[in-house]
């Protein structure tokens, strides 16, 4: 199985050469990396060049749904794994994830367990967010519970449910996420196959109530065989913005999702 790596990463030069490293590192040999230089305005060009086996892409600043469709357009291979800058692989991830899918040629969907670190201490992961496997889509649903770092995916899946919704700045994957698991489902590989660096900024912190992009998705799968849990899921986020919006006179946003609410019930 040859494997393509793609790493999006902007104005993260101290963070890129370690996701590189641990790529590089891995047990089971990646055939080719793609880092895609997302208009960094910092030192980020100087740290790609020091890596001569890696292929560079530098594009404006679109944002990370459109680097990864830029990786994915790109690759050489059939398998896709993906890497956030800000995260590293363990050495044996994809080596225990390339054992899963010998297992079964059916098989083109995969993720890992996780693991946080903040300042050089391990965070205790929330239950909330237990890793899901099989036919999951409803499991799904209410966050998203698969990291990008850990993804394997065979690159016939994009053919079926299209590329990154680039019209997202953040929620991306729990978009694409869904929609593959509308069709498909995902094996597990229970045990930590990436690390996930907390405390430095991050986008999806800096953005007022996330789940307005959640039910941006959501509302994609209303005339689905889903259709009533997804209209319980998206009325459930918009009571949470109502709330929100009534706490902080809002009074936009409060017609907005009520206005969301009337037309789903209607």
């Amino acid at each position: 199985m040859k494997i393509t790596a793609i790493i999006p990463t902007y104005n993260r030069a101290t963070l890129v050469s370690d996701a590189i490293n641990s790529i590089l590192d891995q047990t089971y040999n990646i055939d080719e990396i793609i880092v895609i230089d997302d208009g960094s305005t910092d030192n980020t060009q100087d740290i790609l060049k020091k890596f001569h086996s890696i292929k560079i892409i530098k594009t404006k600043n679109l944002g990370v749904s459109h680097a990864r469709n830029t990786g994915i357009r790109n690759a050489r291979n059939n398998w896709i794994a993906f890497l956030d800058s800000d995260d590293i692989w363990l050495k044996d991830k994809t080596q225990k994830q390339v054992a899963l899918h010998a297992k079964d040629a059916n098989l083109i969907f995969s993720h890992t367990s996780e693991k946080w670190i903040r300042d050089s201490k391990e965070i205790k992961y929330p239950k909330s967010l237990k890793k899901p496997q099989g036919e999951c889509f409803l499991q799904n649903i209410s966050t998203c519970k698969i990291a990008a770092s850990s993804v394997l995916i065979n690159k016939k899946v994009f053919d079926t449910v299209g590329l990154f919704d680039e019209s997202l700045s953040v929620c991306e994957d729990y978009d694409m996420w869904l929609r593959i698991l509308y069709d498909y489902q995902i094996a597990l590989v229970s045990d930590e196959g990436i690390i996930k660096k907390a405390g430095h900024s991050q986008l999806s912190s800096t953005i007022f109530a996330i789940d307005r992009y959640h039910i941006y998705t959501l509302q994609k799968f209303l005339d689905t065989r889903f259709s009533n849990e997804i209209k319980d899921e998206i009325i459930r986020k918009c009571n949470i913005l109502i709330k929100g919006a009534i706490k902080h006179n809002s009074q936009e946003i409060l017609k907005q999702y009520l206005k969301v609410i009337r037309d789903i019930q209607n």
